[in-house]
Formats: structure tokens, sequence, C-alpha cells
């Protein structure tokens, strides 16, 4: 399987930079095809200045980007949530690649939309700093029902899995290792 790792911390030393690896060491061993995407590593100007309206041309990083997206057969994101949702940066790396006529295509004269991304599965592992059911029952999960949801299912991704570890404030070493590990194991089946 051809999987793409878009890591949208932006710490190279986060804990979210370690679950990266390990799904990825995961991935190598049981011989899938990974390339990864630090989105903190890109070059690229995270505002679509225009909304739709008028097309911003694509700096070479987020080209790099889209030719990755399409080549893949499973998108897996990891992230933090920070303030209930997806970082910044990585919200405008979002914003500017999964553009009309490349990732979707609304419909003349309707309010439906061609899904471009038909055919790839998805998996989102996010981090937060309290449980993930508490975020899931009292908060309703918006940065995975965004990411899930209005982001992947909108363009075709389908379907997602979620994989929420937390709360990673104040966890010890031995739970976040059994984390690395169960993410590990997701990396070798492709999931």
């Amino acid at each position: 399987m051809k999987i793409l790792l878009l890591l949208g911390h932006p710490n190279p030393d986060s804990y979210n930079a370690a679950l990266a690896k390990a799904y990825a060491d995961g991935a190598k061993s049981a011989g899938h095809e990974i390339r990864q995407i630090n989105v903190a590593e890109l070059e690229f100007i995270p505002n679509l200045q225009y909304g739709y309206r008028k097309r911003t041309e694509l700096e070479p990083d987020l080209i790099t980007a889209q030719e990755t997206l399409k080549w893949a057969d499973h998108w897996v994101f990891v992230y933090p949530v920070w303030w209930g949702q997806v970082p910044a940066l990585m919200k405008g790396f979002l914003d500017r690649v999964l553009l009309p006529g490349f990732a979707f295509q609304k419909k003349e004269g309707s309010l439906m939309w061609h899904k471009y991304c038909k055919g790839k599965s998805g998996r989102i592992i996010c981090t937060m700093d309290q449980p993930a059911w508490y975020y899931r029952l009292y908060y309703g999960h918006p940065s995975t029902r965004a990411i899930r949801d209005l982001t992947m299912k909108f363009v075709g991704v389908s379907p997602v899995k979620v994989t929420s570890i937390g709360p990673v404030r104040l966890s010890k070493d031995e739970w976040r290792n059994k984390w690395l590990d169960k993410v590990k194991k997701l990396g070798t089946k492709g999931q």
C-alpha cells in the first residue's frame, strides 16, 4: 500500500513526531511504501488570499504535496488538538492544497460536488491534553469531525478511522510507549 503520512505538529521533537515515526517504522517493516510530509518544513503562504475567487499560485512544496496526495492510497494525519482544532499551519496547508479542480469540484447549478479523492482511505491520529472520551462526549470532538467528515470525506477519502490519544499532558513514559507500540501496529497493518 502507498501511504502518505502528514505530520501537522510544528515541533520535530514532539510526541506527535514520535507517533509519526512509529507509524512509519511499522509501515516500512510490513513493506508498505511511505512518504511523509512535515507541514512545518514546507515553504508556503498558509493563507488562501482570495478564497476561491482568484487562484493563488502554488509554491513548489505544495505542488509536490499535491502529487504525494494523489500518489497515496491511504492518508494518515498526525496532529495535536489545539483549541479544539488542528494547528493553524496544518489548516493553512489543507486550505492551499485541497483545491477545487484538484480534490473536488462543485457541480454547475447544484449544491453537490465531485469528489476527486475516491478510492483512498484515511486515518487520523490526534493527541490532546484531556481524556479522548471527554473531548468526544463533552465537546463533540470538533477537530475530528472537521478533518474526517468535512475534509477527508468531503473530497472522497473513505473510510477514515480515528485514533485519539489523551491526556498527553502529565502522562508517564510507560503510557506514551504503549501508544507508540499501538500506532506502530497500525502502520504495520496499513491502517
